[in-house]
Order: C-alpha cells, then sequence, then structure tokens
C-alpha cells in the first residue's frame, strides 16, 4: 500500500495528558557506549530508581530487542542505522504515552544518533554517553565476546573491527570505569530533577 493512502490518526488524549496524569515528564534516555561499558547495568538501575519514585519507566534493551522486533538484522553499517531507527520510534511511542524510557545499545554511530534525536521533540531526547575504555571493556567482557571478536569469531565488532564515534555534545557523561553504578544513577537522577522531568514527593511530616 502505498504511504498516500495511510492516515495518521490523532489520539483524543495527548502526552501533556497523560504526563499530567503520571505527575512527571517523559523523555528518551538515549545510553550509548560500547559493549561491555555497563549499559545495561545503568539502565536496569535507573528503572528501578525510577520506580522507587513512582515515575513510569521502560528499559528498550538492545539484546532483548534484538530477540524480537530486530531478530532480522545483523550489524552492518545499514543494519545498525535500522536498529537505530526502529528504537527510536519504537521509544517515541512510549515517550507519547507519557513514560520514561531508556535505550540502552550501542549505537556506535553519530550520523544515526543524531538521526533518532530528529525523531523527538526538543528537550525529549537525553543523550548519555557511558564513557569506558576499550581497555576496561575487554577487561570486563561479560559476555565474551571481545575475545570471539579477536580470534574472528564475530565480525563486525565494535571497538575491534567495527568503529564506535563518541557523543561530541551528549547531555551526560558517565565515566563507568572510574564510578560505581549508584552515583552514576545519582547524577542522572540529578539532571532529571533539575530539569523538571521528574518531582521527589515531599514527605508527610505532620
Amino acid at each position: 500500500m502505498s504511504e498516500q493512502h495511510i492516515t495518521w490518526h490523532p489520539s483524543q488524549i495527548g502526552r501533556e495528558d497523560r504526563c499530567r496524569l503520571n505527575k512527571h515528564k517523559s523523555c528518551v534516555l538515549w545510553l550509548t557506549g560500547l559493549s561491555g561499558s555497563g549499559k545495561s547495568t545503568l539502565a536496569y538501575e535507573i528503572e528501578k530508581e525510577l520506580f522507587n519514585l513512582n515515575c513510569r519507566s521502560y528499559v528498550l534493551d538492545g539484546d532483548n530487542i534484538r530477540h524480537g522486533l530486530n531478530r532480522n538484522l545483523g550489524f552492518s553499517p545499514e543494519d545498525r542505522k535500522e536498529n537505530n531507527r526502529r528504537i527510536a520510534e519504537t521509544a517515541k511511542l512510549f515517550v507519547d504515552a507519557g513514560i520514561v524510557t531508556v535505550t540502552a545499545f550501542i549505537s556506535p554511530y553519530r550520523a544515526d544518533r543524531d538521526m533518532a534525536r530528529s525523531i523527538f521533540g526538543n528537550g525529549n531526547f537525553i543523550e548519555i554517553y557511558v564513557k569506558c575504555s576499550l581497555g576496561e571493556c575487554e577487561r570486563r567482557d561479560p559476555k565474551g565476546l571481545y575475545k570471539k571478536a579477536k580470534a574472528g569469531e564475530i565480525l563486525e565488532f565494535t571497538g575491534i573491527s567495527a568503529p564506535y564515534e563518541p557523543p561530541l555534545r551528549p547531555e551526560i557523561i558517565i565515566e563507568s570505569d572510574r564510578q560505581p553504578v549508584s552515583e552514576s544513577v545519582a547524577q542522572i537522577l540529578d539532571f532529571l530533577l533539575f530539569h523538571n522531568y521528574i518531582f521527589k514527593e515531599i514527605p508527610d511530616r505532620s
């Protein structure tokens, strides 16, 4: 079916209505970094802390997405671009639903991340660079992927046989090889609080 025959059907309930109901704003926290840098660990810790603050949140983890929605994609630059696009479009639906959405996948190319940012409105895309040296990521190697990549068992592996382009102006930089997860989570929550995405409930002292 041609796109000219497809019509967008707007909802009678807008994102602002959902955010008002939730008592917090929605956005996407776009975690990017090398494999082993700690993106998934950080994403799920953020989700847990947001839950404790009564904020509706959800993690779109790169590996999980490739089990389903993106299972037909490989790791060529073209497939990585499409992987980015699909995750961005999915995350936008979550953000429109009023949910703080955390994505955790490598997204190695700046152009692809810029494309993802363009899908969201101003202030809705928060790029978080989970910075970790390649040496430390190789040392951790939680999935044994670097070892396999160096042995030639995995092709087009970011950091070994494929490039990673660090963000130039991310909203947040997390140095995961220098700070504990708890400090990293606090840094991100402080950003959300400072920019009024979320609000801490004032305890009842009566």
